[in-house]
């Protein structure tokens, strides 16, 4: 119920925005990734008492909002797996990066505090595996000795939909399990051995919330705001950590962005003692040719703003902002490559 009310007033808060400003030529639209959906919600709430223009962002996956921009029924659309080289330039996109955080495992183990019990990659994976199927499995059971673990069933959440968040996990989970990597592997979309899908992190949460025994996998900020019960995670270096901005901005440290095209950094299992093993970046897709560039460029104007100014609001939920190194990268990513129908830079 907590979440549902959530996600009622953030959609309200985006719909009225959208409403207020119905008459406004540069009003914009986008689609994708769940996980950054709460910063976008209050970044759009901030700019539109600032500018007056609204935006409309739909939470409906990664995997949704890849195609809906490739479709071109939205301005811009939003994943946490980045494109490759090939696929951008296939589709005339361009990909940048807007926002970093953390993916967190959660369970609903009773008498188990929130970040109380400690989990590795290689046993998360056998969980998702089907492999281990009980909570006092001598694999959980040595991680936390003296931890009183009950004999419930685990019940296996995973994401229904094509989600950026999944690649995130996914790709932590074959990073540190090979039998996970041969059977599974990493991506979007995925065939599971075992468990229940649910539609976002929203459908993720509320069967983790509504199943006693059940683990599942959702973006920090969406966890805390929503009272889930987090595990800590062995990293690269074999510490365990609780998840925070500290963390997620150790695991940023060492990102090569100018070696990847479109920026297409993936963050999972980095090396580094606070390296949370589950750091990701969400990115924005656009058109190259932008046929309505006051649209392409009031677009741009947001996220610069957002880069600017959205910093604090940022780390109120736990997210990581862009170095301003990345953000000038970013900016001249932007001068050279979007353009209007005359081949003019829209930025």
């Amino acid at each position: 119920m907590k979440i549902k009310l959530m996600l009622k007033s953030v959609v309200v808060g985006v719909s009225a925005m959208v409403a207020l400003s119905g008459a406004l030529a540069a009003d914009m639209t986008g689609a994708g990734a769940t996980f950054p959906y709460p910063i976008y919600a209050k970044w759009a709430e901030m700019y539109k008492s600032t500018t007056g223009n609204g935006l409309n962002y739909q939470s409906v996956g990664s995997g949704a909002g890849i195609k809906q921009i490739k479709a071109k029924t939205v301005d811009f659309g939003a994943s946490d797996m980045p494109l490759k080289a090939e696929e951008l330039d296939a589709e005339g996109l361009m990909q940048f990066p807007a926002i970093m955080g953390g993916v967190v495992t959660v369970v609903n183990i009773e008498g188990i505090a929130p970040g109380q019990m400690k989990l590795t990659g290689a046993v998360v994976a056998d969980i998702y595996l089907g492999k281990i199927t009980k909570w006092n499995a001598p694999e959980i059971a040595a991680l936390n000795p003296g931890m009183k673990l009950p004999a419930d069933e685990i019940t296996v959440v995973h994401r229904a939909d094509g989600s950026g968040t999944s690649f995130l996990f996914t790709d932590y989970l074959s990073k540190t399990n090979a039998d996970f990597k041969s059977k599974i592997g990493a991506g979007s979309a995925v065939k599971w051995a075992v468990g229940v899908g649910g539609k976002g992190n929203e459908g993720v949460a509320a069967n983790v919330q509504r199943i006693k025994g059940a683990i599942g996998y959702v973006e920090w900020a969406f966890a805390k705001k929503n009272k889930l019960s987090h595990t800590q995670l062995k990293n690269k270096e074999g510490v365990f950590l609780q998840p925070d901005d500290d963390n997620f901005k150790a695991a940023a440290a060492g990102a090569e962005w100018t070696r990847t095209p479109g920026f297409g950094v993936v963050l999972t299992d980095q090396a580094g003692k606070a390296s949370w093993p589950i750091t990701g970046v969400s990115y924005i897709l656009m058109h190259k040719n932008q046929a309505d560039a006051v649209k392409g460029k009031e677009i741009l104007k947001f996220f610069d703003w957002a880069y600017k100014n959205g910093g604090a609001a940022a780390a109120e939920l736990d997210y990581v902002p862009m170095p301003a190194s990345v953000v000038t990268l970013v900016q001249g990513a932007w001068k050279a490559q979007l353009k209007d129908s005359t081949g003019k830079a829209v930025y």
